[in-house]
């Protein structure tokens, strides 16, 4: 096997194991962030009806000439957009599912600019 499959299996481990551990609700959802090679997506999810509520992704903002999807920025200009759209649904906590990924990077900037804005989790 590879590298790069060694390290997303490990990835796909890490998420079942953390994934068993966390449910979302109506009054706290679960906001489930994806890295793709280009882009970046969160939605927000209750668990209990299967429905997701909010989502946002990193597709519009790297339509136009500007900083890459894979930016700091990128991740920045997402959550900012995301906190607006929670703000105006009135959801103030949530659950952080990082899908096994670390908690670096554009996972740990779009966490912090949810912080920023108030919402708790």
């Amino acid at each position: 096997m590879g590298k790069s499959t060694d390290r997303s299996l490990a990835r796909h481990r890490r998420r079942k194991r953390v994934r068993k551990k966390i449910f979302g609700t109506r009054d706290r959802p679960r906001l489930s962030l994806h890295k793709s090679n280009r882009y970046i997506y969160a939605q927000l999810i209750d668990d209990t009806e299967g429905k997701t509520l909010v989502f946002a992704s990193s597709t519009k903002s790297s339509k136009t000439k500007g900083p890459s999807a894979k930016s700091l920025k990128v991740a920045e200009d997402l959550g900012k957009r995301l906190a607006g759209e929670l703000k105006k649904r009135g959801i103030k906590q949530l659950v952080l599912d990082r899908n096994g990924y670390p908690y670096h990077g554009r996972i740990k900037i779009i966490a912090e600019v949810l912080r920023s804005q108030g919402i708790i989790f």
